[in-house]
């Protein structure tokens, strides 16, 4: 299949369009490079011997996305593009709301026009807020944003699931929530590379080890965990990607299928902040100078999925372990000196 791939050369789309490409799809590339590097193409094309079809322009910008829809014959859509970073969203909402629910009304309206019968949707746990169960699972009720940011993404999830139930299964949709994608292309040619100051907590991990950062911020220990640090689902980035792949199949290969879902992406196993540092530390032989800092506003005390859902119905499963994210990540921010 023919899969536009919007944000494709960011950190979890240039990873999906290698496994695309593995697969045997045909990736087509749509960035701005607000949030990613041109770098990453070059890294594509180093692992899979194949260098990607690359549209550079805006998603909000319908007529450059006019251009692309006319210049190609498109079977599926993976879209990433969105501004993700938690506080900016709270100190400039509007730019997100913009961004992130305009890109995909433009990208659903061209869809729409030119028959593309597949889409998945990139969102995120965060619709989840502060759990009330653990493990938790696609029927735990959606809870307040408590940013900007994941308000587009329950709002986004809304736009999907009412286009696709108008369009009577013309278009079928499935809504990926992400746990915490981490890690690196085990080739470590492609991963990430945050723009500025690091918002997840691995990227200024490897920074922090190589000297870059003076020391990481662990924000809170006295939390209701067995440490008295946050929680999180660590994933690497791989199998993320590899869960796009099987979203995408599934969708093209069953025809009856439900015409638009949720599911998590996790590996169900909850990992606190200092679990994270001492088998980072553990596994790549280096010490991470850190301090504890005062809580952060808006930290959800612990956040893990049930995955078995994706598990039963896409016959798919983690296979990377944390230390592997960890070490794969490692290998990555060295190779970037």
């Amino acid at each position: 299949m023919n899969i536009l791939v919007t944000g494709g050369a960011g950190f979890i789309g240039s990873h999906t369009v290698v496994e695309l490409i593995n697969a045997g799809h045909t990736p087509i590339i749509v960035d701005n490079f607000c949030n990613s590097n041109p770098s990453s193409l070059d890294g594509i094309e180093k692992i899979t011997g194949t260098k990607p079809k690359l549209y550079q322009g805006d998603c909000t910008d319908a007529h450059f996305v006019t251009s692309v829809f006319e210049a190609e014959k498109i079977d599926g859509i993976i879209h990433f593009a969105a501004l993700k970073a938690v506080g900016e969203s709270m100190s400039d909402p509007l730019l997100y709301y913009r961004n992130n629910i305009d890109s995909l009304i433009t990208i659903l309206e061209h869809a729409q026009k030119h028959g593309v019968k597949y889409f998945v949707f990139s969102s995120s746990a965060t619709v989840y807020g502060e759990p009330d169960t653990l493990p938790i699972p696609e029927t735990a009720p959606r809870k307040v944003a408590t940013s900007a940011y994941g308000n587009t993404k329950q709002i986004c999830e809304d736009i999907l699931r009412d286009t696709a139930l108008a369009s009577h299964g013309t278009l079928r949709a499935i809504a990926l929530r992400y746990f915490n994608p981490t890690g690196a292309h085990p080739s470590g040619l492609i991963g990430e590379l945050p723009l500025g100051i690091p918002n997840n907590l691995v990227p200024f991990v490897t920074q922090t080890a190589i000297g870059i950062r003076e020391k990481l911020t662990v924000f809170g220990d006295d939390y209701p965990t067995p440490d008295g640090t946050c929680i999180r689902d660590y994933i690497h980035v791989v199998d993320l990607a590899q869960a796009h792949i099987k979203t995408l199949e599934y969708l093209a290969t069953n025809a009856n299928s439900t015409i638009y879902d949720t599911y998590n992406v996790g590996t169900g196993k909850g990992v606190s902040v200092k679990e994270l540092l001492d088998a980072f530390e553990k596994t790549n032989n280096v010490k991470v100078p850190y301090i504890i800092g005062p809580k952060r506003e808006g930290d959800i005390v612990s956040c893990y999925a049930d995955p078995s859902k994706m598990e039963k119905n896409f016959e798919w499963k983690t296979k990377f372990s944390l230390e592997d994210a960890l070490r794969d990540a490692w290998k990555w921010q060295q190779g970037l000196r």
